[in-house]
């Protein structure tokens, strides 16, 4: 008997998975917690990142990145398959950078993107 294992549509760099830690561990989550990563409509440029710490919901599938427990609605895969998240701490930008190869253009603040 044979097990799928369903890749991830999403990858994390070394730098932002340990920020990701670093932050779950910093808000005493239960374990049931994961970290939703998603889109919703909105921006300047018509779709904007979801990443944050939540719970399981209906219509979820669950992957488990670096070790990192993750939630995201089967729909927004098709939007983010291939992305990777990045975590950038330098003099000029500190945050999470989404670097995303379906994204037709992207914003400044490169947290919104269009397809």
């Amino acid at each position: 008997m044979s097990v799928a294992v369903e890749i991830a549509p999403v990858t994390f760099t070394e730098g932002a998975a340990r920020e990701i830690r670093k932050l779950k561990d910093q808000q005493e989550l239960s374990d049931d917690f994961g970290l939703r990563v998603g889109v919703e409509g909105g921006g300047c440029a018509g779709m904007n990142y979801i990443l944050g710490f939540d719970q399981p919901k209906e219509g979820d599938k669950e992957y488990y990145i670096d070790g990192i427990k993750v939630f995201m609605h089967k729909a927004h895969g098709m939007y983010l398959a291939g992305m990777q998240v990045d975590f950038q701490d330098g003099l000029n930008a500190r945050g999470f950078v989404f670097n995303n190869p379906n994204a037709q253009s992207t914003c400044g603040c490169g947290t919104s993107f269009s397809v």
